[in-house]
């Protein structure tokens, strides 16, 4: 159970704020300040991140922690995504492995921090060592952007707390509000408040950078299942014939200007 509700309107009567006075700062109804405030309801993910940063608090201490006069904080580690991740366990407490397919994963950018959405995906376990400690999570991936890994294959990814351990050149889950769920290799090492560069390992597609303050959660891969086995020629597919025209054109366009 949070302490949404007590830390909330503790902080906000610390500043001398009304709830409408806060409500305004906020840019929400005053009526959801009380419902709030009565634990009737809870911020949205988006939400209760700006509330935290206005108070000056990481989403963990803001959530889990009692803030009274007594409360200190504790020393913050630079590049935690800084909350409590919602897991499901088996009947034995041993966690689960949730299983994100395609079409849940726009639900997901909504529901990954809700106990009760990650309760209903679909779950399993593997009795792999490399899965022993941790907490994992399977997502399946779309598009040739990774070939040789094809599409549809369901990536394991291990949860990564603190996201200054991201190595350049290793793949990686990646979810953020504007790119959703995301199979790529990080081109650079993640640094407070900069951006993360993403490469395919299919020379096709361009890398891009995803800013830090849109990334939700990142997973190290750790392993992935797949039902169709490697071809020793594969055929290009025809998103990947119109990606090389793409390419082409581009290299002309460039050696034009040149």
């Amino acid at each position: 159970m949070s302490n949404i509700s007590i830390n909330l309107k503790y902080l906000r009567k610390k500043k001398g704020h009304t709830q409408q006075q806060f409500a305004d700062l906020m840019g929400i109804k005053r009526s959801l300040v009380g419902a709030y405030e009565e634990d009737r309801a809870e911020p949205k993910y988006d939400l209760l991140k700006k509330i935290a940063e206005h108070y000056e608090l990481t989403m963990d201490e803001f959530i889990n922690e009692i803030i009274n006069d007594n409360w200190k904080p504790k020393l913050k580690s630079q590049g935690s995504n800084l909350r409590i991740l919602s897991i499901s366990v088996d009947q034995s407490d041993n966690e689960n492995i949730e299983m994100v397919p395609v079409k849940a994963s726009a639900g997901y950018l909504n529901g990954f921090s809700d106990p009760e959405y990650i309760k209903d995906l679909p779950k399993f376990q593997l009795p792999l060592p490399a899965l022993k400690q941790g907490t994992f999570r399977a997502f399946e991936i779309v598009g040739d952007s990774m070939l040789p890994i094809q599409p549809g294959s369901i990536i394991i990814g291990e949860y990564m707390d603190n996201w200054n351990d991201v190595k350049t050149g290793e793949t990686y889950v990646i979810v953020s509000k504007n790119e959703g769920v995301v199979y790529k290799r990080a081109g650079n090492r993640f640094k407070e408040n900069k951006e993360l560069k993403l490469v395919s390992d299919n020379k096709l597609y361009d890398p891009y950078n995803v800013p830090a303050e849109d990334i939700l959660e990142i997973w190290k891969a750790k392993a992935y299942i797949s039902s169709t086995l490697p071809d020793a020629t594969p055929e290009p597919t025809m998103e990947t014939l119109t990606n090389m025209m793409s390419q082409m054109q581009k290299s002309i366009s460039q050696m034009n200007k040149n």
